[in-house]
């Protein structure tokens, strides 16, 4: 019998396993950094999941609100110029 939160379950799962390898697979380090953070919020679905929820509130504001924000600043103040492409027409 298929349960509501099965459901859940394996939706989750799939989008962190499938967010977890676009971290790894993706070329575009602001894209990684994007995954990243999905596969850290889809993380903490899994702990409300099992009732633990002052894990998963430390989840998001330390993993997505601390890390994520400096990997994003970190990009930002990385690249070049010359790695932006103008599309001219």
């Amino acid at each position: 019998m298929v349960t509501a939160e099965l459901v859940a379950f394996a939706l989750f799962a799939i989008v962190t396993v499938g967010s977890s390898l676009g971290v790894v697979l993706v070329e575009d380090v602001w894209h990684s950094a994007l995954l990243l953070g999905t596969a850290l919020l889809s993380v903490a679905v899994f702990y409300v999941m099992e009732n633990a929820e002052f894990v998963a509130a430390m989840q998001v504001l330390v993993y997505v609100g601390g890390v994520l924000i400096l990997i994003t600043f970190a990009v930002m103040l990385v690249r070049d110029e010359g790695e932006t492409e103008v599309v001219q027409r």
